[in-house]
């Protein structure tokens, strides 16, 4: 009998070192990230001239190399434009992956983000927002454009209730508009 008890202490002490084991492990990966939830006044933006301030041609070459943008206004006026963010990376907007919510909504993408690889995982869109209050890397889930991760500044992005979701067109900036959407931020 004692054998039998020990076996089953044994067992027992065996189980308890799994799930505490299990418990660490679980609140290790997702118990650290601090998010909070903020109304924010949101707006949109492109890449366009009209969107990021350049222009096509510099009037010291009368116009003619079209092929080259320049700022147009601001402290960079006149230096070419390179249409990188702030922190050096290219924009783009979120991109959702295979198995996510857009592609049952839109069951006709599935075949898309199947046969090309680059889509089967989420991209994160890019957003201007004041770097004081939330540094570059910081990431937003905003209701109706998806997860984000601030790259960008911009000139009229200020405090803390404010940010600015990139697009690739400028239709679909406009269409956004303005908005004043609870954003969940993780920091």
């Amino acid at each position: 009998m004692d054998g039998k008890k020990q076996r089953m202490s044994a067992r027992m002490m065996n189980s308890k070192v799994f799930f505490f084991f299990f418990l660490f492990l679980l609140l290790a990966a997702g118990g650290c990230a601090r998010h909070e939830n903020r109304l924010m006044e949101v707006t949109a933006y492109c890449g366009c001239g009209k969107c990021c301030g350049w222009e096509r041609g510099a009037w010291k070459h009368l116009k003619l190399d079209v092929w080259n943008r320049y700022v147009s206004k601001g402290k960079q006026e006149g230096k070419k434009y390179s249409g990188l963010t702030a922190s050096g990376t290219k924009p783009q907007k979120t991109s959702p992956g295979l198995l996510s919510g857009d592609t049952l909504a839109h069951p006709w993408t599935a075949p898309y983000r199947l046969v090309c690889p680059w889509r089967w995982f989420s991209e994160d869109g890019t957003i201007a927002a004041d770097t004081k209050y939330y540094p570059f890397g910081t990431r937003m889930l905003v209701p109706g454009y998806g997860w984000g991760v601030v790259t960008d500044r911009g000139s009229a992005i200020k405090g803390p209730d404010r940010i600015d979701l990139y697009y690739n067109s400028h239709q679909d900036a406009l269409d956004w508009g303005r908005k004043k959407v609870k954003v969940r931020i993780e920091r």
